[in-house]
This record gives structure tokens, sequence and C-alpha cells, in this order.
């Protein structure tokens, strides 16, 4: 068996049993931990029960404490920094990327905050707390300051010796970014051209003065977006002044991303983004409570609803058989096309100009499925309870129901994104909602009309 299999099992073991641990193999366990790369170690903690975590945090290495929390969610991040006192915080994060320790800190309770600054030292504290002044979810709050800049009259290789006396690039430098004597952000040096160009002519003549910086104060999913609009591996940072404060790189980004594709996913079943596999169950109880709270009251408007129709049902019995399917087959067509619009949203394809094409594709769409569905249940309703009026009652109210579904599917995000809502959050039980009323409106008001 390979030496990192082997690991790996021994690692699995101890995360999967939380009351049985031979603490003779716990010196073993540390420095096989240890060996590992800091999202592997993150990877450990976060697959392991509660219990466990905090056995595991324990073999963690002071010098990797830092490096192990950037790689661990928020509540893990929360619940390792609450044992520790401000000097302690200090130390576990030397030497992170600046933007890794501002989303560490604001993890803290503000008053917090302070101690941990005052207890770096001062070239670290002034990092931080320059990111520190922007929202978390800006430009500014995901941005690095360790920067290397050049003026547009050296020669390249004034820039060439200037770069061999640093001991080590920042990670991720594709490119050296060019400032005046003020900090002015006038171009980027991408490393390419200054490695196969002549060492003798000077930065402005080949920098590309064609990037535009990204404001301070831009959104974090904005940013993403430029990233893979132009296939970015890092951008320039500036102030209202276009004064250089820092740079974003591809690995900040992809955090961004996944991010918002996990809250888009745990939005679409009513779960909070805060919610992970091992979160305890006093904190998940109430936030699923809830949602769950919500949905009940839209079940019983749905069956206010049948009970309207109380004394058809009575007298058609085939109805109380059939009525869930009308309800299912929109609540699946509605999904389809929420899915559809919550997701071009989020990638930011929907606009006005394109909302008229997109409802109209919906609606034939639905209007192509409606008929296609219809034809096959009202001839399967037909020959299952032989009556052919049972056939034209649920095959019509299908129509009605799937071309509901289609147009509420691509307005209902619409309509909550407007009123500040998170379509991902709210627009499944909306949606819900509005298809199982119209469904059984449609199918029991038809059939009191042809039976009663």
């Amino acid at each position: 068996m390979p030496a990192n299999t082997e690991h790996a099992d021994q690692l699995s073991l101890l995360t999967q049993f939380s009351g049985v641990i031979d603490f003779s193999s716990v010196n073993q366990l540390r420095h096989i931990l240890n060996d590992l790369d800091p999202a592997e170690i993150a990877d450990h903690i976060e697959s392991a029960p509660p219990k466990v975590r905090r056995i595991v945090w324990e073999l963690v290495d002071t010098e990797l404490e830092g490096a192990v929390l950037g790689e661990l969610s928020e509540d893990l991040q929360q619940e390792f920094l609450r044992g520790m006192n401000s000097a302690e915080m200090a130390a576990a994060v030397e030497g992170m990327d600046a933007d890794d320790v501002a989303d560490i800190l604001q993890q803290l309770p503000d008053r917090v905050i302070p101690e941990v600054l005052r207890a770096m030292d001062e070239q670290n504290r002034q990092r931080i707390e320059s990111v520190l002044t922007y929202a978390e979810d800006s430009a500014g709050g995901m941005m690095n300051t360790d920067t290397i800049t050049v003026r547009p009259d050296l020669t390249l290789d004034v820039v060439l010796r200037f770069l061999r006396r640093h001991e080590e690039l920042p990670k991720t430098t594709d490119s050296i970014f060019v400032v005046n004597r003020s900090d002015t952000f006038l171009g980027i040096l991408p490393i390419s051209k200054l490695l196969t160009s002549s060492p003798n002519i000077t930065v402005r003549e080949i920098m590309a003065t064609e990037i535009e910086a990204i404001p301070a104060d831009m959104p974090d999913s904005v940013v993403a977006k430029h990233f893979e609009r132009y296939d970015w591996v890092s951008a320039p940072v500036v102030d209202e002044n276009n004064k250089l404060l820092g740079r974003i790189t591809i690995d900040d980004v992809v955090d961004v991303i996944i991010d918002d594709a996990d809250r888009s996913l745990l939005g679409l079943a009513g779960l909070s983004d805060e919610e992970e596999t091992f979160t305890t169950v006093r904190r998940v109880a109430p936030r699923r409570a809830i949602w769950l709270g919500i949905n009940l009251c839209t079940a019983i408007l749905a069956s206010a609803v049948i009970n309207i129709f109380e004394a058809t049902l009575d007298q058609v019995v085939a109805l109380a058989i059939l009525m869930p399917i009308v309800a299912s087959m929109g609540g699946v067509a509605g999904s389809q096309t929420l899915t559809v619009m919550v997701r071009g949203m989020a990638l930011g394809h929907i606009n006005r100009n394109n909302m008229r094409w997109l409802l109209g594709k919906e609606f034939i769409s639905g209007a192509l499925n409606a008929m296609l569905w219809a034809l096959v249940i009202g001839v399967v309703a037909s020959y299952w309870f032989d009556d052919v009026r049972i056939g034209w009652i649920i095959a019509i109210a299908m129509v009605i129901n799937l071309l509901t579904a289609a147009v509420a599917g691509a307005l209902v995000p619409v309509a909550l994104k407007s009123m500040k809502i998170d379509p991902a959050l709210a627009g499944g039980v909306v949606l819900t909602t509005i298809t199982d009323v119209v469904g059984f409106v449609a199918f029991l008001g038809l059939a009191t009309f042809f039976y009663l």
C-alpha cells in the first residue's frame, strides 16, 4: 500500500471514531497530519464529526494554523478562533495574504478585532487595515497588497535586476504593475514580454495600457465576471483617484464563484448558505424551521383551494386520484424555467433588452410540452376511468398549468430580485404555491363545470 494512501486511511479512522482513539498513536498522527498541504488538513477537519474536529485541530502545528484557518469554512473559523487570545490569533495569521487575514478577522466580534491588530507588527497591521476598510464582498475586501510596481521610464534590464533582489515573487504573478511617482496606475508589464523583449528598451515601450483597473468598491460578483470574460490571472485594484491599492488573483475569484454556486444550490432548497454537512442540530433546526413554516402556510393555501371543491370531489372520486398529477407536472416545469432564469441572473446574462425574448422562448417551449403531455394524460385518463370527459378535463388543466408554470418560472425571479429578495432562496416556494393553486383551480374548476 502506498504511504500516502496508508496515511489517509489512518486519518480517516481518526475522523470516524470520536469515542475510541488510541492516544499512543497521537504523535504519529500529528506527524502525518502536518506533512499534508493546509488545504488537505482543512478537508480532514471539515470531514470529521464535531467532537473530533477539535482533536484534529489540536494536532495542527502552530505555524500551520493560519494557513489551515484560511481554508476552513466561516463557521469553523469562528469556532477555533474563540479558543485563542489576541496574541495567538495574531501569530496564527502571520504570513498569510492580507485578504485572507481580513476575511478571518471579519468573523470576529468588533471589540476583538482592534486587540488582534494591536498584537501584530506594524507592517502587517497596515496591510490588514488597508483591506478592512472595504466591504468583505467588494474588490477592496478581496484584494491583496503584495504588489510589485515599476516606473515607466526604467529599462527592462533594471527591472530584471530589481526582481532578482527578491527571494521569490508573490504567488500568481503574471504581470508587474506600472505606476508613476504618485502610485497612480498606468498599465501592466506582462512577465512574458519582460522575458522576451530586449533588455535595453524601457517599460513604457512595451507596457499594456488598455487594461482597466478594478475599482475598490466593485462587488465581488462583478469582479468574477470580469475575470471570466477577459481570462485574467490577476488584476490591479485602484481607489477613486486611480491610485494602486493592491491586486486580485484568480484563486480569490474561484472562491467567490464557489460561494455563489453554493448559495444558489442551497437557496433552491430553502437552506441557509451558512449550513454545511456537520453543522450542529442546534443551528440547523431553527434555520430550516423558518422555510418549513413558510412552506406549510403555502400548503394550507393550496388545501383551502381544494376544500372549495369538496362537493365535486365527493361526486367524482377519480379527481382525487388524478389531482396530484396536474400539480406535480406544473411544479417540475416551473422549476426548470426558474433554474435557468436564476442561473442567467447569476451570470449577468438577463436584462431588460432580452427579457421579452426569454419570456417568449419559455412560453413556446411550455406550450409544446403542454400539448404533448396533455394529450398523453388525456388518453390515459379516458381509458383508465372509462370516461372521455375526465380525459378532456385533465388535458385542459395540464395545458393551463404548464403554461402558467413557464410564465411564472420566468417572471417570479425577476419580481423577487426587484424587491431585493434572493430568487434562489424564495423562488421555489413562491413558484410551487402558484403552480399548485392554479393547477387545482383549473382541474377542479373544470370538473365542477362538467360534472355538476
